[in-house]
């Protein structure tokens, strides 16, 4: 690739997961290292996602998401690409680490991208997501993504349980916040985190984070 191409890249639509849960030692969130084959951020501790791929669009969810969260993914983009973002989030979430975010219910699509789902008679669900973030690659990069960061509680979202290794990530481990401090982490990652901690340090803080989420649509290097 060129300096020229890399430079007027266009960025990829991706969608990314963060599950959390409580545990004795308080509020952890699932990570999982990238393996040494990526291009893209080897050997960073990350969470589950990737880009958005044509079936997304066409996504068998039972639901989405909707008031502020979805409202501020719309000023920048249609609703169905939003949808795709989310569906993204969900189903990299299922390759990567095993977790199938839905609902009990059968689906009708017959996509290869949804088996896990059919297999567990689970219906992919966007509904309980929270927005966390908004983060693009800036220019210049061998890859760029438009990634949009979502949240969701493993102990009430999450139907099947079954955490293993795959050729995306390895070492999938529970880890509190101090712990992901120690962990490589790219910035985007500890830019997340921190948004995170906004999100949840006041109930209240919900509606107030996503109307300045809106406002910055913040870009940062990934």
């Amino acid at each position: 690739m060129t300096e020229q191409t890399a430079k007027t890249l266009r960025p990829k639509l991706a969608g990314t997961l963060i599950l959390t849960r409580q545990s004795s030692r308080g509020q952890e969130v699932l990570m999982g290292k990238r393996s040494t084959r990526h291009v893209f951020m080897p050997e960073q501790y990350v969470f589950p996602g990737g880009r958005v791929d044509r079936a997304d669009h066409y996504a068998p969810l039972a639901g989405m998401f909707e008031g502020d969260d979805l409202a501020c993914m719309r000023r920048v983009m249609s609703e169905r690409r939003a949808r795709a973002a989310a569906a993204a989030a969900i189903r990299e979430t299922a390759e990567e680490v095993g977790y199938l975010v839905g609902s009990t219910g059968k689906i009708a699509s017959r996509h290869p991208n949804w088996a896990p789902f059919r297999r567990s008679n689970i219906q992919p669900d966007a509904t309980p997501l929270r927005l966390i973030a908004r983060a693009i690659t800036p220019p210049g990069r061998v890859r760029r993504f438009d990634a949009w960061f979502f949240q969701a509680d493993a102990e009430i979202a999450v139907a099947d349980k079954i955490e293993r290794e795959t050729d995306e990530l390895i070492d999938i481990r529970w880890v509190t916040r101090s712990e992901a401090e120690t962990l490589p982490l790219p910035h985007v990652t500890r830019f997340v985190l921190g948004e995170l901690d906004r999100r949840q340090s006041n109930p209240a803080n919900g509606p107030r984070h996503i109307r300045e989420l809106a406002r910055r649509m913040q870009v940062d290097p990934l």
